[in-house]
């Protein structure tokens, strides 16, 4: 468990000179962001003397405006030159607007002692939540097959599948994980789990097991939710022994990272029938290759990688940056640090145990 930092020393404080941005932020939100520096300046228990300079890079030019960063907040879509980040030297914390690190975890930042990194993750697990009921709901109920038979006007009527009474396995039960298994609940199914994790399992979770045990989740469950991090431990951690382990006419739905599953796998048990859907907000390779199977397939529902939108999105970032602003400089733990080799926060640091915190 990390412990809470000590405060900074003055020499770190007095480093800190440039906060780049890379996100929508709209110019209330860069507001919001010099006023909480201004505001930490003014406090006489915060150590920052000077001022703080918010640039927004956006993606036209975060890899130019990087190594000038001494605070990253954001999110870069775009390649940036990391070798040059890091030989700058003055990069001190990034602060992904993202719950998935893959964008910055790169090997150089990893081993860099003087580097700190926190997610978003758990910020945006509701709408994750909706995503996932959307996904489910649609391959249990055929929504796909539908679909594609109202263009040609054809009125078809085919079995679909019940919710009620399946056991439904949850692969990473972080802040995504529990709020589906806190919207599930109600829906008469049993739910298990896995999880690096494996500690203050939720009532509503029948079991929750270690990571290593993801086979005997994928064997005991009618359907699985993949929500695990991606890192390099996980990348194509799910494949053909797992879903093989599954009963036949099972489902899967994956709103994680798409290379944390073995898309090949996946396709082949499409085709096979041993799965008889699946639900995908993120794919291997994205965009999704015109020439996948994937395209092709009535049981697959595929969206573009939504799961995480929402109309209060980069509000809900910002506010996110504001407080951890406040905790950096105070020198408090930020929320969701994360452990760089595993690329997620443990739950005492998450946002989660936040929330709970201050209800």
């Amino acid at each position: 468990m990390s412990q809470p930092r000590e405060r900074l020393p003055l020499s770190e404080i007095d480093s800190v000179r440039r906060v780049v941005l890379c996100y929508p932020a709209l110019p209330r939100h860069i507001e919001q962001l010099e006023t909480t520096l201004a505001e930490l300046k003014a406090d006489p228990n915060c150590q920052l003397n000077h001022d703080v300079e918010v640039v927004d890079a956006g993606q036209e030019r975060i890899d130019e405006l990087l190594p000038t960063a001494d605070i990253f907040i954001g999110h870069a879509k775009v390649p940036v030159d990391w070798d040059r980040v890091l030989a700058a030297g003055r990069l001190g914390w990034i602060q992904s607007s993202a719950a998935g690190l893959d964008h910055c975890l790169v090997p150089g930042v990893i081993a860099n002692p003087n580097i700190m990194v926190s997610s978003a993750s758990g910020l945006f697990a509701p709408q994750v939540a909706e995503q996932t009921f959307a996904l489910l709901f649609g391959i249990l109920r055929r929504i796909g097959l539908f679909e594609r038979a109202r263009p040609k006007r054809e009125f078809i009527r085919l079995p679909t599948d019940d919710l009620r009474g399946k056991t439904i396995g949850i692969v990473g039960l972080g802040g995504n994980g529990r709020a589906i298994a806190a919207k599930l609940a109600p829906w008469d199914v049993r739910l298990i789990a896995t999880d690096y994790y494996p500690e203050d399992c939720p009532t509503e979770v029948e079991t929750l097991w270690p990571a290593e045990r993801v086979n005997d989740l994928f064997a005991a469950s009618d359907i699985v939710i993949l929500t695990l991090p991606l890192n390099a431990s996980t990348r194509k951690w799910i494949g053909a022994e797992q879903i093989a382990a599954m009963k036949p006419g099972g489902y899967l739905i994956n709103v994680a990272r798409g290379q944390v599953l073995d898309e090949e796998a996946l396709i082949d048990a499409l085709q096979s029938g041993h799965l008889a859907g699946a639900g995908v907000d993120v794919t291997y390779t994205e965009p999704l290759p015109e020439d996948s199977p994937l395209w092709d397939d009535p049981n697959v529902l595929i969206t573009p990688h939504v799961g995480a939108q929402s109309a209060r999105r980069v509000d809900d970032s910002n506010d996110l940056a504001c407080v951890n602003l406040r905790r950096y400089f105070h020198g408090e733990t930020i929320i969701n640090r994360v452990d760089k080799t595993l690329g997620f926060p443990h739950p005492n640091d998450s946002h989660a145990a936040w929330v709970q915190s201050r209800s």
